[in-house]
């Protein structure tokens, strides 16, 4: 059997979706994060300090100071 991996506008894949079902094809929908960044993202998670951590009320306001 063939793979073949599609890219398709977010406004078409209701359409596109509903085509595949028509016509009896499998959809399979994979995330987009490969392991290698999910595995970059884990790692720097578990190297973080507790007390380097913010909260997220505190980013805002830090990012909005600065777009301002």
């Amino acid at each position: 059997m063939k793979e073949v991996t599609l890219k398709i506008p977010n406004n078409k894949i209701k359409f596109f979706k509903e085509l595949v079902k028509n016509l009896g094809f499998e959809i399979t929908i994979e995330d987009e994060i490969s392991e290698t960044q999910k595995s970059v993202v884990m790692d720097r998670i578990e190297a973080s300090k507790e007390e380097d951590l913010v909260t997220w009320d505190k980013a805002r306001k830090k990012i909005e100071y600065k777009n301002s």
